[in-house]
């Protein structure tokens, strides 16, 4: 028995990184997950992670930019499990540049997969969480369901160099605030976990300044450097950076039956650092 039995919950960008870790944490608890990434291979090994522990998932393919990728997402999760009670926020990357070098299309990307995504992800969901909580206010059995957007403490503090992803990620609180105070009518709690430093693909150690990954045919840099990465990490109270798997449990503890009380919250997960 699980937490999360008889859950279903969807989590963007959940083929690799921390977003695989949240699928896999919510799957071990019980919940019915539909997993999503860009490429199909790494959602298919997602999906087959958790049925090999004895879990259940299934993979919705696409770019959470794609303006018809919201409804979709929301009708697998109904289609293939009937329901709907726990929404992640988490896809997304970062594409780096002062101010004065960063281009519209950096500033509006990164904008539109931080917290365009997540707002059309929310707008379509609510029928489906309106209709349902109404129906179970009036049959006298309320059901708590979850919503965990994810920020960083960049959106709590800056960066530099990241005008974009820490404008996109200070929205994603305001958004948490906003729909925490309009969903509380339907026993949905909606929270926030700001990251701090989190060991993934996109934040390994290279001394290659050129290491580069392809995101819908653009070339985006990735990695940190090994002495930058060093000296972040001696700032961080805890003396080092966190996993994916320390990520997805600050996630797990907002869809947790002991957090239905608790909403409108941002979530440090950092190891003591906010940035």
């Amino acid at each position: 028995m699980g937490n999360l039995d008889e859950k279903v919950a969807i989590v963007s960008g959940s083929g690799r990184g921390i977003g695989r870790a949240i699928a896999l944490k919510l799957a071990a608890e019980g919940a019915a997950v539909v997993v999503n990434d860009l490429d199909a291979e790494p959602a298919k090994e997602t999906v087959a992670a958790i049925e090999a522990a004895g879990g259940i998932a299934t993979a919705y393919c696409g770019s959470v930019t794609d303006y018809h990728f919201a409804q979709r997402f929301i009708d697998a999760a109904v289609d293939s499990y009937g329901g709907l009670d726990i929404i992640v926020n988490n896809a997304g990357y970062t594409w780096d540049a002062v101010v004065q070098k960063m281009t519209d299309e950096q500033w509006d990307t990164v904008l539109d997969v931080h917290l365009g995504a997540p707002f059309r992800i929310l707008r379509a969901a609510q029928p489906v969480i309106g209709a349902r909580a109404k129906a179970e206010a009036a049959a006298g059995r309320p059901i708590s369901r979850k919503v965990v957007n994810i920020s960083s403490v960049a959106g709590l503090s800056g960066n530099a160099g990241q005008a974009n992803y820490s404008a996109a990620k200070s929205g994603v609180v305001g958004l948490t605030k906003t729909l925490a105070k309009e969903w509380g009518r339907y026993n949905v709690t909606v929270n926030c976990v700001a990251f701090g430093f989190i060991k993934t693909r996109l934040t390994a150690a290279t001394a290659d300044s050129d290491t580069t990954i392809d995101i819908e045919g653009r070339q985006v840099k990735v990695g940190v450097n090994p002495k930058i990465l060093a000296a972040a990490e001696a700032m961080i109270p805890l003396g080092r950076a966190g996993t994916p798997a320390e990520a997805a449990g600050a996630v797990y503890l907002l869809c947790s039956p002991e957090s239905d009380y608790v909403s409108g919250q941002v979530l440090v997960c950092g190891g003591g650092w906010e940035g």
